[in-house]
């Protein structure tokens, strides 16, 4: 029986560390030998991390990369390595994988498919490949493909399959967003039935910026059944072995190969051959004892949210170099599952929880934000704003002569409370957690340089009531209650005037996330959603209201991506944009006067946010 063992590193790297990357895939080699792997594979772009954007138009940074890669050849000797790095012909440059034996390159697959949606890019770097490969090794033929190389059906895969390779292995970065694996697993598998082929599927783990990569690498026979399958949001190695023999007798019984090989002319523009490498011969070895089982369990929706939440937060404040976090607790919803993330991310003792009550704030929201603290352990500090407060009313008093207390008034404390929490960290170091939601950074429910004052937005890409959801999920996982069930009861409130409540400015949170989930995610037009159901007054409202605040999501730090439309650099819209869509209704009038009120609204926001007159 022919068996080829296969481990796939699914590893954390990080982007630009091309010399702690390389170190530790050589680590990893090494780990690959003893565990008597004859193939060792690594993930897309490893060497510089993923994705390295405009850093690969640096010529340096691309030569870097390349003497890395000559130094993982170098500790590479009777195994073969798969390893993502950037290649270039001398006039370009390509997302590429190196075959490695016996240290040196024996090949070089060039990515085929550039995915330039949502927030790739890649072809602003890179230029496609156009040639493939099939590479015998140990006795059996191997394809190689990269990440989006495997989402097309007539694709390098299947050219490699359709010259005899038994075995592909697909290298990745594959972002994460809630509900993605289930997608992943449906096709992965359905490449491996139609390929018939032994399909490794390997992806980074990792947080990057506002990409989470989860891992979930897996590994599946040509009958479309999973094999193995790694962990979610941790590193893992996965080895396989892959009894190679069932996938020739897989093919003598299915015709649908014969036909396809048959008019493959129709199609096979793509040059390809097949390379004897150094290690071709079958290594003659005694019986290998079995390997245990690999499968990781599936997480659970909110748990895998949750999952994705933590990473993306201990790997943006570790590898942007900071050692804690200041998150400005007020007792409400937001910030206690922001807090509660921190802790799982980094530790309760790299979490400052931040009081800052002015006259507005209830004596429940203190207690509850204090209680909040002491369940997760984490240091704890009031710093009342009411003096500083009062002083810059007094000092306004003369511009602001004549005119109510209104939003400015308002949006004072909130600046305040922005300044406090940068001036700690500015002397002792550290980054300010902001705790913003998707639904108020969607309408502009926030104030600039107050509530947005901060460093990463763990909370940006998620909606009101889903942090409802993440933090009885938090209370419920833990077996006790960590977030203060009066947090979760009482109605959410900025607290910056007396009796103030969200809903007095917003419509309820179940019926906005749904009207903000069909325009922005899914971009459905105003005349689609009020066809749902929805009042057209209230989506005309909302939607005006998204519409005329992406200045401020502009200026709003960066946060983690979790949905299918995230905002950052996943949706893009100009800022100055004349564009408006409005309901088809009969009443079309009153339309144009909600959404003339909800501008009017926005630009006095906007004027008070930034301080003109």
């Amino acid at each position: 029986m022919r068996t080829l063992r296969v481990a796939l590193a699914q590893m954390n790297t990080v982007v630009g560390g091309l010399e702690e990357n390389a170190d530790r895939m050589i680590e990893w080699v090494k780990r690959a030998e003893e565990a008597g792997a004859d193939i060792v594979a690594f993930p897309e772009l490893a060497v510089t991390g993923y994705p390295p954007e405009d850093l690969v138009l640096k010529p340096e940074f691309i030569r870097d990369n390349l003497r890395q890669l000559d130094r993982i050849a170098e500790a590479v000797a009777d195994i073969t390595a798969v390893v993502g790095f950037v290649d270039t012909d001398g006039g370009d440059i390509y997302n590429a994988a190196a075959i490695i034996q016996q240290g040196k390159i024996v090949g070089r697959h060039r990515k085929f498919y550039l995915p330039n949606y949502s927030v790739f890019d890649e072809q602003r770097y890179f230029r496609a490949g156009s040639e493939w490969a099939v590479y015998t090794i140990r006795g059996v033929k191997v394809g190689v493909t990269i990440c989006e190389d495997i989402w097309y059906p007539v694709g390098p895969g299947a050219l490699e399959a359709l010259s005899g390779a038994e075995v592909i292995l697909n290298i990745n970065a594959s972002p994460f967003r809630s509900g993605k694996y289930e997608q992943r697993y449906r096709m992965v598998s359905t490449r491996a039935m139609d390929e018939l082929t032994y399909v490794c599927y390997l992806n980074s783990v990792g947080g990057q910026d506002e990409l989470i990569f989860e891992g979930a690498s897996m590994v599946f026979d040509q009958d479309g059944s999973l094999l193995q399958r790694g962990a979610f949001f941790a590193e893992d190695f996965l080895v396989v072995d892959l009894d190679v023999d069932s996938v020739f007798n897989a093919r003598l019984h299915d015709a649908r190969r014969r036909q396809s090989v048959v008019h493959a002319d129709a199609w096979l523009d793509a040059p390809g051959r097949v390379v004897a490498t150094p290690l071709a011969a079958p290594l003659e070895r005694l019986t290998r004892d079995p390997l245990p089982p690999h499968l990781c369990p599936l997480p659970e929706p909110l748990e895998e949210i949750y999952g994705a939440l933590v990473l993306g937060t201990r790997d943006y404040v570790r590898k942007s170099g900071f050692r804690q976090v200041i998150i400005g607790l007020s007792g409400g919803i937001d910030s206690s599952l922001t807090a509660a993330v921190a802790v799982d991310a980094l530790g309760p003792e790299c979490v400052l929880g931040i009081s800052n009550p002015s006259r507005y704030s209830s004596a429940g929201s203190r207690t509850d934000a204090q209680a909040l603290a002491e369940n997760l352990g984490i240091r704890f500090t009031s710093i009342p704003i009411e003096e500083i407060y009062a002083a810059y009313l007094q000092t306004l008093e003369g511009p602001f002569q004549g005119r109510p207390m209104d939003l400015a008034e308002e949006n004072i404390q909130a600046r305040i409370r922005g300044n406090i929490w940068m001036a700690l960290t500015n002397k002792f170091g550290g980054i300010v957690l902001t705790a913003g939601n998707k639904s108020e950074m969607a309408v502009g429910y926030s104030t600039l340089y107050g509530d947005m004052a901060g460093g990463f937005s763990m909370l940006k890409d998620v909606f009101k009531t889903k942090v409802y959801e993440l933090a009885r999920y938090k209370n419920e996982s833990a077996g006790r209650e960590i977030i203060p069930a009066a947090v979760l009861e009482k109605a959410p409130s900025a607290e910056l005037r007396p009796e103030q409540k969200d809903q007095d400015s917003l419509p309820p949170y179940d019926v906005l996330d749904s009207i903000l989930k069909l325009y922005v995610e899914e971009d459905r037009s105003a005349s689609d959603i009020v066809a749902r159901g929805y009042d057209a007054a209230v989506v005309t409202r909302v939607i005006n209201m998204v519409d005329h605040n992406e200045y401020k999501r502009r200026q709003a730090p960066p946060g983690i991506k979790i949905s299918t439309r995230a905002f950052g650099k996943d949706r893009r819209l100009p800022i100055a944009n004349h564009y408006r869509d409005l309901p088809e209704v009969d009443d079309r009038a009153l339309l144009e006067r909600v959404a003339r009120q909800a501008e009017d609204e926005v630009q006095a926001r906007s004027e008070r946010d930034t301080g003109v007159r």
